[in-house]
């Protein structure tokens, strides 16, 4: 029941946010936060439980089947193993952080966008626990329709395009993957699976006509490359986090560009393997591009977070090119670049809705010498620009080497080439720290440096980027099972 409460707790709290806000307007960000604290205990009590699991039963420590729509085939069924538990764990501390950056931004309407935030996030712990397809489909939409009013209603001066497109892109997307889990429900239906149409360790065993497993692997792979983003895919992302508020940037850049990463591991290649493996070559050409392109990209801007947009599309494009290297090396180093990326953008993303509150601007080249009136945000700034580029001993450095590592014993071409962005990263991240923090100043600002609680938020940042980078052996621990797992019977069900 634990898998339960998880939700339940979220989207309660989401209604309780905004039910109290007409009585006390900072009641929201306190309900907020204890709606928050309560996941982080029910986390905590399912990794004690997953400790506690023998190895051998340990893909799956828990489990909650309850009927929903017998008729159709459809059950509430949540699952968790460790790969799901990871992103619950980085969905519960994201959602601290995204708390932490609307504390005073956000004065318009706190209760509605509480609810939003919340809900938002009940949607995205739904879509990493969910094993019945529409559930998961459902939480999938769940997540979506609160992120567009955040970017709607808070965000900044060009809003409602963004959000539109936002909209547009993703619903596109969504439309396809509906269509997909509907024709596969219905050809296991005819196989006599009609009782766990939609149950996805049913469609595990389901045997498909090569071409129509390849149409339909497409349903899948494009929303969920629309959702990542990948190249060509890619052009609401910088959009979406340039007029998004603070904490909606931090749970799309660091949760919501997951639950595609996470839809890859867990679906495409799982359901999907002989078209998986037509298709990996030009996959992992496609990662390959979107790292080179987005680090290009971000050397180009000189909006702050346009600028740490298209750092998200190039990470995601590592992650792209480990999924589909499919190797025990590429996928570990595919999960720990999207725990690693998700603490790195959602601080860059703190810091730049930081200044943009003080110095109500996010152009760099109004920015400069901001080092000497703004120490310690600039430290900060510094640490975390080292973070995104793959600095050794932090997290982004793990995940980045050991996709390569992967991926090399697969396509050294195609390898070489994404390697470039070893080159590319630094020139951004230094660009980023010198025009903002270093050089002359270009006009005098009257601020104050990081407050007590950026300083707690920004520091716990820091230390699980250290953690990933020092101690990410157990992230790997927790994942290898289930990944070992899911390779082994992918190859299983690719000889048949």
């Amino acid at each position: 029941m634990i898998l339960l409460a998880l939700l339940a707790v979220m989207l309660i709290g989401a209604v309780a946010a905004w039910f109290f806000a007409p009585w006390n307007p900072i009641a929201p960000r306190w309900i907020a936060v204890l709606t928050l604290s309560l996941e982080s205990l029910l986390t905590w009590l399912l990794w004690l439980q997953a400790k506690a699991t023998p190895d051998l039963a340990a893909a799956w420590f828990a489990d909650l089947y309850l009927p929903w729509i017998p008729r159709f085939g459809i059950a509430f069924h949540l699952a968790m193993d460790g790969l799901s538990l990871l992103l619950v764990a980085m969905t519960v501390l994201l959602g601290f952080m995204a708390i932490s950056a609307s504390w005073t931004e956000i004065k318009h309407k706190p209760g509605c966008y509480y609810f939003n935030l919340l809900l938002c996030l009940a949607g995205t712990l739904g879509v990493f626990l969910a094993a019945d397809l529409i559930l998961f489909f459902f939480c999938w939409e769940l997540m979506i329709i609160p992120m567009y009013f955040l970017i709607s209603i808070w965000g900044h001066e060009n809003r409602g395009y963004a959000a539109l497109k936002f909209v547009i892109f993703t619903q596109a997307g969504s439309l396809l993957l509906l269509l997909a889990i509907v024709v596969f429900a219905l050809l296991l239906h005819d196989q006599g699976g009609g009782a766990h149409a939609f149950d996805y360790f049913a469609w595990l065993d389901a045997e498909l006509e090569p071409e129509l497993e390849f149409w339909l692997m497409l349903g899948f792979l494009i929303p969920f490359c629309v959702k990542l983003p990948v190249m060509p895919f890619h052009t609401w992302l910088a959009d979406a986090h340039t007029q998004a508020p603070t904490g909606a940037s931090i749970i799309l850049a660091g949760v919501m560009l997951k639950t595609g990463a996470y839809g890859l591991l867990r679906f495409v290649i799982p359901l999907f393997p002989q078209a998986a493996g037509e298709v990996a070559p030009l996959a992992m050409l496609l990662g390959a591009c979107s790292v080179i392109y987005g680090a290009t990209l971000a050397i180009a801007q000189t909006d702050l977070k346009r600028l740490i947009a298209y750092t998200s599309i190039s990470h995601m494009g590592f992650i792209l090119l480990g999924v589909f290297a499919w190797n025990l090396y590429a996928l570990q180093g595919a999960v720990v670049t999207m725990l690693a990326h998700g603490v790195s953008a959602a601080a860059l993303f703190m810091l730049a809705g930081a200044l943009q509150q003080r110095l109500h601007t996010r152009e760099l080249t109004e920015m400069g010498g901001l080092w000497t009136p703004l120490p310690k945000l600039a430290a900060f700034s510094l640490f975390f620009a080292l973070a995104a580029l793959g600095l050794p001993g932090l997290g982004n450095f793990i995940g980045e080497f050991l996709v390569l590592l992967g991926a090399f014993n697969v396509n050294r071409q195609v390898t070489a080439v994404t390697a470039l962005a070893l080159i590319l990263a630094p020139v951004y991240a230094f660009n980023m720290i010198q025009k903002a923090f270093h050089g002359p100043q270009t006009q005098q600002f009257a601020c104050a440096d990081c407050s007590p609680r950026e300083w707690l938020a920004l520091g716990i940042l820091a230390l699980a980027a250290v953690w990933l980078g020092l101690g990410s052996q157990a992230i790997l621990d927790l994942a290898d099972f289930p990944l070992r797992l899911e390779m082994q019977y992918t190859f299983e069900l690719a000889q048949r």
